[in-house]
């Protein structure tokens, strides 16, 4: 198998000057470090602080830590928040072995979360992030205070074709600078990105000078999703461009067991920075409230 990378020498450092840019608009950090796996180093981002059990926060595919620029300050009212750029995607995380399957992806991130030394970590993932984090929590269930999927894909309901198709399209050699900023205003329900969004650029960036060799996501069986028992908080975006909703919703519903399961109607699967407070606010209340209930528990 492949590992992913850069195409060219040029390609990273046109890569890197916006990343430099996105981290830029992200808050002061508090920590940072690269952390050794099997697959490769995982560069990983502190902020804040406080002794509450820390979110530790997973990407959608080529967002890295800078996708939570709208959400960060918000979040670290709580406590300490980890951002990670994930391995074998575009970023700082280095990939040096191939990742075969979803065992691999958890053995990494379980070396990671091993590094940061804490007892629990409230894990939150968007899209593929979404569906890393929840199969991480189907292997390592007792390493998790609490489980926050943002539109997750691949993990309630199947790709549509339409999808799988532009994403095709988008990444196809001469067509991929243009291609791109169609497939992120496409995926975000039609919506004009603002020039000189962080997140957008480095999405963009990312997704066309970078080349990932990662497996796609699996699509769960029922009785792995009811192996979830702590807390979960599931965001769904009514237009979403990834699965279909309301089914999606509903499977969330019947297989796990301790489920809070929202649709936002009206929301793209761009549904945490396009309600940056909205979901900031449901996304603390829910840790809250985990919390205080750990808390109480005799």
């Amino acid at each position: 198998m492949k590992l992913g990378g850069f195409t060219s020498p040029r390609a990273e450092r046109e890569y890197d000057a916006v990343y430099e840019r996105g981290l830029a608009a992200l808050p002061e950090r508090t920590g940072q470090r690269d952390v050794t796996t099997a697959f490769g180093t995982a560069r990983v981002y502190r902020f804040g602080s406080g002794t509450a059990t820390p979110a530790v926060l997973l990407p959608g595919r080529a967002g890295t830590a800078v996708m939570w620029e709208p959400n960060l300050r918000a979040w670290l009212r709580r406590g300490p928040v980890y951002a990670l750029d994930l391995i074998g995607e575009p970023g700082r995380s280095k990939q040096t072995a191939p990742i075969r399957d979803g065992a691999d992806q958890a053995r990494w991130l379980t070396s990671t979360l091993d590094a940061l030394g804490h007892e629990k970590v409230h894990l939150v993932g968007y899209s593929f992030g979404g569906w890393l984090a929840a199969d991480y929590a189907m292997r390592a269930v007792e390493r998790l205070a609490s489980l926050t999927l943002i539109d997750p894909v691949r993990t309630f309901g199947e790709l549509p074709v339409s999808l799988l198709f532009r994403t095709t399209l988008a990444l196809v050699p001469g067509v991929r600078r243009w291609g791109l900023p169609a497939f992120v205003r496409w995926i975000s329900g039609g919506a004009e990105v603002a020039p000189g969004d962080p997140v957008a650029a480095v999405i963009e960036a990312g997704m066309r000078t970078y080349r990932i060799a990662l497996p796609a996501p699996e699509l769960p069986a029922d009785e792995r999703l009811r192996s979830i028992t702590v807390p979960v908080l599931a965001l769904i975006a009514g237009k979403s461009a990834i699965h279909d909703a309301g089914k999606a919703a509903a499977r969330a519903r019947a297989l796990l067991p301790c489920a809070q399961v929202e649709v936002w109607p009206g929301a793209t699967h761009a549904i945490a920075g396009e309600s940056a407070a909205a979901v900031n606010e449901r996304v603390l209340a829910f840790l809250d409230e985990v919390d205080r209930t750990t808390t109480t528990r005799p």
